[in-house]
């Protein structure tokens, strides 16, 4: 049996090459090249799309709306790594482990991989939606701690440079206008009325990220503990690989935002008394948060075992 051919549009950017990273390992699939002088010439890009069984997107939002268009031959399946589809129609929303999602990814033609600060986000908020126990008009509040990479390359540029602004050896808060691209998915896969109050942040290191919602318990459906919350969530996540939740975190202490820097899972920790909860979700903002998750996304479409190629640990 041939092995199924994969083409990543847009190999350069940051997402690319991780994905490129993890798939060049495998001798389970075919990956198509294209000539580096050829890589915007929309003939050699389709040729490569027509030939594929699976083609990645990691382009701008324009660009991949455009590349949509160019892979028409109703054949090729296709993962978007941007902004472009998250919320489109017709795209199926690329996070295996909330609400069943699974079969509906290794049964769809076009995946939209998931915001690596909507990854976090939802990781806690949707299930305690879809459980009934946060309710849909909660007014939530999420700040979200991420590594210079999720910038791309000319951010890297920026932190790594020679000449290295003052600035930059600090936290720096952005998205404070409340405009955040990854706003819409939060709101709609999460099932919210609104969106939240979400304020990211940039840090002076290169991976890793740490996504953190707060909650008052008493507007809660039963007005659960800190703990119990912590309990809901991991009967929700049980037997999941790449999610997880740690056991209850009762003192409190210190999280580090890179501590899943270089893997592709996700874990949630659970924090706080019976009046307040703190819940945050640390991983990889290149791994659970772009290239892996799209690898996984990958796997259950291609038919092939849901982590391989991916660092779990």
């Amino acid at each position: 049996m041939s092995k199924p051919k994969v083409f990543i549009d847009g190999q350069e950017g940051t997402t690319g090459l991780q994905i490129y990273d993890r798939l060049a390992r495998r001798d389970d699939i075919e990956l198509l090249g294209i000539d580096p002088d050829k890589r915007k010439d929309v003939t050699e890009r389709k040729k490569r799309m027509d030939e594929a069984d699976l083609v990645f997107f990691c382009l701008p939002d324009a660009a991949a709306r455009e590349a949509a268009d160019l892979c028409d031959n109703g054949r090729t399946r296709i993962i978007d790594a941007s902004t472009a589809h998250r919320t489109a129609p017709g795209w199926v929303y690329g996070f295996p482990e909330l609400h069943g999602q699974r079969i509906a990814v290794a049964q769809a033609m076009r995946v939209a991989n998931p915001g690596c600060h909507a990854t976090g986000f939802l990781a806690s908020a949707a299930p305690l939606v879809k459980v009934h126990v946060l309710l849909p008009d909660y007014p939530l509040t999420c700040f979200s701690l991420t590594g210079y990479s999720g910038g791309g390359k000319k951010m890297i540029a920026q932190y790594e440079g020679e000449e290295k602004a003052a600035e930059l050896f600090s936290p720096r808060l952005y998205g404070t206008a409340l405009q955040h691209k990854h706003l819409p998915e939060m709101t709609a896969v999460a099932g919210l009325d609104r969106p939240p109050v979400f304020c990211p942040v940039v840090d002076d290191y290169y991976k890793g990220m740490s996504t953190t919602i707060m909650l008052h318990n008493r507007y809660l459906k039963g007005q659960p503990t800190a703990e119990e919350l912590c309990l809901i969530l991991s009967a929700y996540y049980a037997g999941e690989e790449a999610v997880t939740v740690a056991p209850f975190h009762e003192k409190g202490d210190t999280l580090a935002a890179n501590a899943f820097a270089g893997t592709d899972k996700l874990e949630l920790t659970v924090s706080g008394d019976h009046d307040r909860t703190v819940i945050t979700a640390r991983f990889d903002n290149l791994g659970k948060g772009a290239s892996g998750a799209a690898v996984q996304n990958m796997n259950l479409m291609l038919g092939f075992e849901e982590t391989a190629g991916l660092q779990l640990s």
